[in-house]
Formats: structure tokens, C-alpha cells, sequence
């Protein structure tokens, strides 16, 4: 199936201009289920005001900010109109950076960023994914996602772009409020160590190869499916769960007798 752009409009940086566009990078999940009364219908949800005890249209819906307890600042969509940003259609890159300094725990969703063929200047996309690649660096920039200003970083991908869309600093919850994230206490044995290393090269791959990996849960869900389709009784087998390490030196020494095998 040719995937459809859910975005059209350019990369901006200098005085250069590439038209673009955005294509999801990954696929709708297989299996979605439906909820349903105990005789097999779907269920309907209404909008409902408990305070009138009746279902309010959508055209009667308005937006609102809680202040304090129950109380709410109502919104317009005028109001919300109000606020002007630059572009709708821009990925404005700000700055480059390399890309060691992008941390994974910011990227919120990605995206395929696409030359617009019909538009023109694949030139300069070839020659923005080059710069990116040869010098492992990452543009990052803004641009108008779903009535929201996003922050965003660009990166080569293979044949071309991908677009991660960013959160803000302030929307990642501070580690600090994780009690047991404390820096630990424990007193590591130099023998630990030694066989620590040794248990993680054992794992060492040279690449890492994705396409090894695949979710058991669906894979069982499918069986499951198929199984009720035909009629057919359903067995799943989980597998046993490892208890709490009570002696590190000795668990390391036996995972790597059991790696060797």
C-alpha cells in the first residue's frame, strides 16, 4: 500500500529552502480491540454532564483550564486563535549539533522526512543528508505540529531523513523525584567487576540487528485469535520467572558456564 504524507512544507535554514513532506515511520498495531457489552455489542461512549444529568453535542464543548479544585478558566476557540506562531509549514532549523549530544529520553514520535518531488530541489536535500552524515550531526529546529510548536531533530537515516519530535525540558519528569534512583551505596567487588565485563562481552554483538526481535505477546495473541476462530482450545506456556540475585559473584560465574554452552 503507498503510504500517504501526513505533513507538506520545507526545511529552512540560511537562506535555503527544501520542500518536504512527513510520512508516519511506524505502522498501525496489528490487533485493536473493541469494547463490548456482555451480549456482544460494542460499546458508545457520550459525552456526558453529570451536574445536568444529560449529553452534551459537540457543538456545545468548550475548552477549559482548572485553576484550583473544580474551578475552570473557559476558552473560546477564538481566544486560542489568538495566539499568532510564524508558519504552519516550516521545519526551521536553529542549530547543529553532533550527535552524541541528542539523549534518546527526549525523542517523543518519528517521522520520514521526503524530498517533494513535484515541488523540486532534491539537490539540497542530498546535500543536507550528506553534511548530517559525513559529520554525525543532528540539525535541530521548530515547526508547527497539530496546532502545537514542536521541537524537533533531523538526522540521516539510511537513504535519507528522519524526523524526531521532541520534548521540552520541562516535560521530562526530573530523576530526582525517583526515590530509588539515589546513587547506590554498594561496595563493588574487584571480582564483580572482572566477571561483570567478561558476562557483557559474551553478549557483545558487532550490529545490532533488529529484525532478530519480535513481539511474543502477538505472536501468542495471533495463535490465540486463530484458535477461538476455529473453535479450538488455546494452551500458553509462560515462561518462568527469575527470582531476586542473593549472591552476584556467584549468579555472574554461572551466567557465564551457561553463555559458554
Amino acid at each position: 500500500m503507498v503510504a500517504r504524507s501526513s505533513w507538506q512544507g520545507s526545511i529552512s535554514f540560511g537562506l535555503v529552502n527544501i520542500p518536504v513532506k512527513l510520512y508516519t515511520s511506524t505502522n498501525a498495531k496489528e490487533y485493536v480491540f473493541n469494547q463490548l457489552c456482555q451480549n456482544g455489542h460494542r460499546i458508545r461512549y457520550k459525552k456526558w454532564c453529570p451536574e445536568e444529568e444529560r449529553e452534551v453535542p459537540y457543538s456545545e464543548i468548550k475548552k477549559g483550564y482548572e485553576v484550583t479544585k473544580d474551578n475552570y478558566i473557559v476558552f473560546e476557540k477564538e481566544d486560542l486563535q489568538k495566539i499568532k506562531l510564524k508558519t504552519t509549514h516550516t521545519i526551521d532549523i536553529k542549530e547543529f549539533i553532533e550527535y552524541d549530544e541528542l539523549d534518546p529520553i527526549f525523542i517523543d514520535d518519528s517521522y520520514y522526512v521526503a524530498v517533494d518531488s513535484k515541488k523540486g530541489n532534491e539537490k539540497a536535500y542530498a546535500l543536507l543528508v550528506k553534511i548530517l552524515k559525513e559529520n554525525k550531526l543532528v540539525a535541530i529546529g521548530k515547526v508547527i505540529l497539530k496546532d502545537k510548536e514542536s521541537l524537533i531533530a533531523l538526522r540521516p537515516y539510511q537513504r535519507g531523513l528522519v524526523m524526531h519530535v521532541l520534548n521540552y525540558l520541562d516535560e521530562i519528569k526530573p530523576i530526582d523525584e525517583i526515590p530509588e534512583m539515589e546513587n547506590s551505596k554498594s561496595k563493588l567487588d574487584p571480582q564483580e567487576i572482572s566477571l561483570g565485563k567478561i558476562l557483557v562481552q559474551k553478549y557483545r554483538n558487532k550490529e545490532f540487528d533488529i529484525s532478530q526481535y519480535s513481539d511474543t505477546y502477538v505472536q501468542e495473541l495471533k495463535k490465540l485469535i486463530d484458535a477461538k476462530m476455529k473453535g479450538k482450545t488455546f494452551v500458553s506456556i509462560a515462561p518462568k520467572e527469575k527470582g531476586p540475585t542473593k549472591d552476584l559473584l556467584e549468579a555472574l560465574k554461572a551466567s557465564i558456564e551457561t553463555k559458554k554452552k
